[in-house]
């Protein structure tokens, strides 16, 4: 039966469903004049206050007296009458592309100097300060000659800088030269040689995504060249706290009284190089990983064209292997040394402490060494005192019953005190000393 009852969907059916048709390519037909820009920055706003790419979105269409799409919008269309806008909102950017047909036909010297750029309010342009990241203009015009012939054409177009194209799409031919030129915009022109339904706007969208993600992925270089000579310096000084851990180990250096402070020292500093790296990984590895997501998706995008060589031209795919992929091969590079630093850094790390460890337990050992000598010294001291009190004691219970005995002679018994207390000091100081030995192992077995 149709599902008919929206409960029994799950909350984010629809949604996802419709993501994958969020985006379609803009439906082109030569000759169109298509400007695009990449406005930097993450759309993060709160209840009520919009982020920063949803106002300038915001600002532009009242500018126009159009209605600006919800604030949680990730995708807009709309004519403007002039030009039309499909704006896109992702991850770090936002893209603007307005895309207007011929009003008056150019030079062939002068295709771009009829852009939709220039309809837009200086006003707003001037809203995006330090926010511009990526500008590109593309010319879409019918072929008129094989590319071939357009070489030269092209290198005139091109201001004399050294031209990469291809044949597209196996009916286009796509030439640009990925200069920024004077009016601060890259410049593509495609020529349809008979693309059929969507092509024109399929190949146009992956020509604008390959230079928008190749200035994305770059974002990732000076991270990576700023990280080189911290890097350096973390590794100069792990290097050189290894070899002060080797020097340690030398034989005259293995009773330093000093070992166990010098180790602690190195401890501390190592923890701090941790740290340090810590904080670079912590700075960089967002950066490095979006900008090997970036350059797959150029790659993507690359394959997508179905690239065929004109004759002395480079094409796109071997103009990125030869520009954009040594960038790359930088980023990859210093972010898989920051991770063999770290890994360098915890077995440093591990190594020393362990012989922190080791240190301590024998410097325990030597401890409880003393102890049981100290204890030792106790028990022959205590046996000598014991053997003292035994004395003492049948001293004093003698000297009590010499006293006795001298209290019964007094009262006319015949006794004789000293005789008494003579025979009396053997059989006293044999049931002192039992007495001892009976709370000594009175008191051992309420401690154990």
């Amino acid at each position: 039966m149709p599902i008919i009852f929206p409960t029994l969907n799950h909350p984010l059916r629809v949604p996802l469903a419709a993501e994958i048709h969020s985006r379609p390519p803009i439906r082109l037909e030569a000759p169109e004049r298509i400007t695009q820009m990449a406005i930097h920055g993450r759309n993060e706003g709160s209840a009520g206050h919009p982020g920063v790419q949803t106002q300038l979105l915001a600002s532009l269409c009242m500018q126009f007296g159009v209605t600006p799409p919800a604030s949680e919008a990730r995708y807009f269309f709309h004519d403007f009458g002039r030009f039309r806008l499909k704006w896109e909102c992702h991850t770090e950017f936002a893209s603007y592309t307005f895309v207007a047909g011929v009003r008056i036909p150019r030079s062939p010297d002068n295709l771009f100097g009829q852009m939709p750029s220039a309809d837009l309010p200086e006003a707003w342009l001037l809203r995006l300060q330090g926010l511009l990241m990526v500008a590109t203009h593309i010319v879409l015009e019918k072929a008129t000659e094989s590319a071939a012939e357009a070489v030269p054409h092209m290198r005139r177009l091109f201001e004399g800088n050294a031209v990469v194209g291809c044949e597209a799409s196996e009916a286009a031919q796509v030439w640009t030269d990925f200069q920024v030129h004077g009016d601060g915009f890259v410049r593509f022109f495609v020529r349809d040689g008979g693309l059929k339904g969507q092509q024109a706007g399929r190949l146009v969208q992956r020509l604008l995504e390959i230079e928008t993600y190749r200035m994305m992925a770059l974002l990732g270089l000076p991270h990576a060249q700023r990280a080189t000579p911290v890097l350096n310096a973390i590794e100069a000084e792990l290097a050189s706290l290894t070899s002060a851990m080797v020097e340690m180990d030398q034989p005259d250096h293995q009773d330093d009284a000093e070992g166990m402070a010098r180790e602690q020292s190195l401890l501390e500093e190592i923890t701090s190089l941790a740290a340090r790296l810590e904080q670079l990984a912590v700075d960089n590895s967002y950066r490095f990983s979006a900008s090997n997501a970036y350059f797959n998706l150029v790659n993507s995008r690359i394959e997508e064209l179905r690239e065929r060589r004109v004759q002395g031209i480079p094409t796109i795919a071997e103009f990125m292997h030869r520009r954009l992929t040594p960038a790359m091969n930088t980023c990859a590079a210093a972010s898989r040394r920051q991770e063999l630093l770290a890994e360098r850094i915890a077995n440093t790390n591990s190594l020393l402490r362990t012989r922190v460890g080791i240190r301590q337990e024998q410097q325990n050992s030597k401890i409880l060494e003393s102890m049981n000598t100290r204890a030792a010294q106790q028990l022959r001291l205590q046996q000598a005192v014991e053997g003292l009190s035994v004395v003492a004691v049948s001293y004093y219970l003698a000297g009590l019953i010499s006293y006795g005995g001298k209290a019964a002679k007094a009262s006319g018994v015949r006794i004789d005190p000293d005789l008494v207390t003579g025979i009396a000091v053997p059989v006293v100081a044999l049931f002192v000393w039992l007495g001892i030995r009976q709370l000594q192992k009175k008191v051992k077995r309420k401690a154990f």
